[in-house]
């Protein structure tokens, strides 16, 4: 069975989408294409996820121990998060996973 031009189009938006590095919605909004239809190919061409290998993305992170009493700023892509002592550890989780989304 040859593939038709649509399936070879969407394989080659596919491999463009995961070189990018963008999110599916940022990917789909920045070429103009439907999440549903680049998530539909997806499956399509590649099969379930379960039985597709993924490729795990790390941000490496260098933990230091602030000096007492100052602040320290916490950098993810552009954004930056300045942090004082006391600070609600559970709000920077939010912001970190927010600011992860956007990135």
């Amino acid at each position: 069975m040859e593939k038709t031009e649509l399936h070879i189009e969407w394989e080659r938006r596919i491999e463009d989408y995961e070189s990018s590095g963008y999110t599916q919605a940022t990917w789909c909004s920045i070429n103009k294409v439907n999440v549903n239809q680049l998530k539909y190919w997806i499956r399509k061409i590649k099969g379930p996820k379960r039985n597709r290998s993924t490729k795990s993305k790390f941000t490496p992170v260098v933990v230091t121990e602030p000096p007492a009493n100052e602040s320290m700023e916490i950098k993810i892509g552009q954004a930056s998060v300045g942090i004082r002592p006391g600070f609600d550890p559970a709000f920077l989780a939010d912001i970190v996973r927010t600011l992860k989304t956007l990135c």
